[in-house]
């Protein structure tokens, strides 16, 4: 097939494309077009086919059927000006970690064929907008996984392509960080680059021009982020409550025809008729002395769009038992639950960890008590890993004191490792080892075996909705299935303590809420569960915070708590058309501090919300827009987290410069 000249039709074209590996289809004739100098981003759940499908446009893969074309340039018949014209960012990060990342850039260069007249003056342009110009010097494998991102983005945009592929670039990386990554997106699209990201943050969805859903190879439904919205046929219903949790199991056991949900403090009810369906749930609530602050109809989420589609066939439950209640996944020799002991289960004291001349932890102290769901917030680089190491006895502190399931952490950690369980970012699960190989390893390094390991075996295998897979390898399962086979592995020997950092990195919404089902049934039988996430969404879920930067904890307590007595300023919640070039114009006016985007709108941070609504509001009347609401709203976790951050650097800052002075 003739190649398309250059600049004419779109910047990316895919038509009929397929992609089988024996009897699997992977990716099943899908068809799309991206245009010149938009963000189009693909969103489905684990296993859909979303990396399939960028390996197929990069030419890295051959489609079985079907073609594709790169700024007009077939794939296939023109590989390599299809290539001169796109760069290409994969999960995997391709920087060599024993180079600088000044060095790390001029290889990229190299590797691209960048001219070396310019040279200086892109490299200052790429380091300016990614702030990355102090870290020059810095070896890459020392960077946190932010940095490590935004240099990554840096290497495949050193030659200026035309069309940028992105598969899943935020995974794993903090909201500021994140907020960064998306301020350069945006930056180079005003420029004219196209851009397709692979994306497992729906805020992040929100955030591009059209999306395509993407479910077993198949695409079901391409629109703008509106669009999709509208596809949602029923109501839904919010309800705000401290006893979120505990009203979401009444009405899911109470409530038949409605599809029922936790969000933090909230839970959705995905209903046909709203009043009937607020009546219903007010009456179940009525005599449980259960609390209800606000229960209100609300436009659905992304989130509830997707989970809607993607979630109506029937899916093995990793929380129910045949009977439908929550004890399923608790189900073994003894029930799952905390020490009998009163202390809480875990205490520590002014611990810190110091590498060589860099201080990892500084001096935390926090308390746990038993069965509480305890939420470890921090940036990249933070010291969450290292104080998780310390607590689970595979890192001896510098200095400090704590107790971790009743045993001292210097004296006693070979008794904490047979009293928790841990679940690692990577899930420590062994990629060559079928998916019984690995239960029956870890069953054994707890102590299992006989009957015992034996009935532990065939529940964590019907725990993780794997019984039809026993004899796969664990390398060929879906992220989200590794997931929970992972948990299942770490709980085998029930322990009263399990700690998950950063568990759903990376996990589609589907397995991210069942996940979270699986949580709150540990937590609810008395285990307590320590986790670090860099979703915020998660944040809300747990019963309470702690925010650690730069090793230093900086603020604790529940979610509410955090965004309503640390917060300092007001939000105001901006839904209009084109957000991200609204964002540009509201910067600098009177009386706002930040402008975000968030979602499919904005956030505005200021200390005064009327005088900055009105300012907002006369802006938007000079410019002539009209459609738009602006909202005063409660902070979220993400607005709670930026703030005390940003707070945090600016006290620190007026600190050095006092003692410089």
């Amino acid at each position: 097939m003739t190649p398309l000249e250059k600049n004419d039709g779109p910047a990316i074209e895919a038509q009929g494309l397929t992609k089988q590996f024996g009897d699997l289809t992977a990716v099943d004739h899908i068809g799309f077009e991206v245009a010149k100098g938009e963000i189009f981003g693909i969103v489905g759940p684990d296993g859909a086919g979303k990396t399939t499908t960028l390996r197929m446009l990069t030419g890295i893969m051959d489609p079985s059927e079907g073609r594709a074309a790169i700024a007009g340039f077939d794939t296939r018949t023109a590989t390599s000006a299809a290539k001169d014209h796109m760069a290409y960012m994969s999960q995997r990060f391709g920087l060599y970690p024993d180079l600088t990342v000044a060095e790390n850039v001029s290889f990229y260069a190299d590797l691209y064929g960048v001219p070396r007249k310019g040279r200086e003056e892109r490299f200052a342009e790429l380091y300016g907008f990614s702030h990355m110009a102090p870290f020059k010097k810095r070896k890459a494998g020392d960077l946190s996984g932010g940095m490590k991102q935004k240099l990554q983005l840096i290497c495949a945009l050193v030659h200026t392509p035309a069309v940028l592929l992105l598969d899943e670039p935020t995974n794993g990386v903090d909201p500021v960080s994140r907020r960064d990554f998306w301020r350069i997106l945006y930056k180079i699209v005003r420029e004219g680059v196209s851009i397709l990201v692979t994306t497992a943050y729906l805020d992040e969805a929100e955030r591009c021009d059209r999306i395509g859903l993407l479910d077993k190879g198949k695409l079901m439904a391409i629109g703008t982020p509106h669009e999709i919205r509208q596809w949602m046929q029923k109501k839904v219903l919010t309800l705000q409550s401290p006893d979120a949790r505990k009203i979401n199991r009444l009405l899911q056991q109470g409530m038949t025809g409605a599809e029922v949900n936790v969000f933090g403090d909230t839970v959705h009810i995905v209903c046909e008729k709203v009043e009937k369906t607020r009546a219903m749930a007010l009456d179940l609530i009525r005599n449980t002395g259960f609390q209800v602050k606000e229960i209100r109809e609300a436009q659905p989420g992304l989130e509830d769009v997707i989970i809607s589609m993607m979630g109506k066939e029937p899916q093995p439950d990793p929380v129910a038992d045949s009977s439908g209640d929550s004890k399923g996944i608790l189900a073994g020799d003894k029930a799952l639950s905390g020490s009998e002991t009163p202390e809480p289960a875990v205490s520590v004291e002014n611990i810190s960890r110091v590498f060589g001349n860099f201080i990892a932890v500084n001096k935390l102290s926090f308390e746990v008590p038993q069965g509480e769901i305890f939420g470890f917030l921090g940036p990249n680089g933070a010291g969450k890993s290292t104080t998780i190491r310390m607590l689970c006895g595979l890192l001896t502190p510098s200095s400090g004191k704590g107790r971790v399931a009743g045993f001292d952490i210097f004296t006693g950690p070979e008794q904490i490792k047979q009293h928790i369980g841990y679940m690692s970012q990577k899930f420590s699960l062994y990629e060559d080892l079928t998916v019984e190989e690995n239960i029956q390893f870890y069953g054994g390094i707890y102590g299992l075996k006989g009957p015992a390991m034996k009935k532990r075996k065939a529940w964590a295998m019907e725990t993780a909705g794997l019984l039809d897979h026993g004899k796969s390898l664990t390398r060929i399962l879906s992220t989200g299935w590794k997931q929970r086979l992972a948990l299942a592995c770490a709980i085998l020997h029930e322990p009263p303590i399990i700690f998950l950092d950063e568990p759903t990195s990376g996990v589609d919404p589907l397995s991210r809420r069942r996940f979270w089902d699986m949580i709150y049934g540990m937590a609810d039988r008395g285990i307590t569960v320590f986790v670090t996430t860099h979703y915020m969404e998660e944040a809300e879920y747990c019963d309470r915070i702690a925010l650690i930067y730069k090793g230093r904890m900086i603020a604790m307590g529940t979610p509410m708590e955090l965004k309503t007595r640390h917060m300092q300023e007001d939000i105001l919640d901006i839904r209009c058309d084109r957000p991200q070039t609204i964002s540009q114009e509201l910067r600098g006016l009177p009386g706002i501090r930040d402008v975000s985007l968030f979602g499919a709108g904005l956030h505005v941070v200021t200390f005064d919300a009327g005088a900055a609504e009105r300012t907002i509001r006369q802006k938007f009347k000079d410019m002539g827009l009209a459609g738009y609401t602006v909202e005063k709203i409660l902070p979220g976790m993400e607005d709670v987290f930026i703030s005390l951050i940003e707070q945090d650097d600016q006290n620190n800052a007026e600190f050095n410069g006092k003692d410089m002075g």
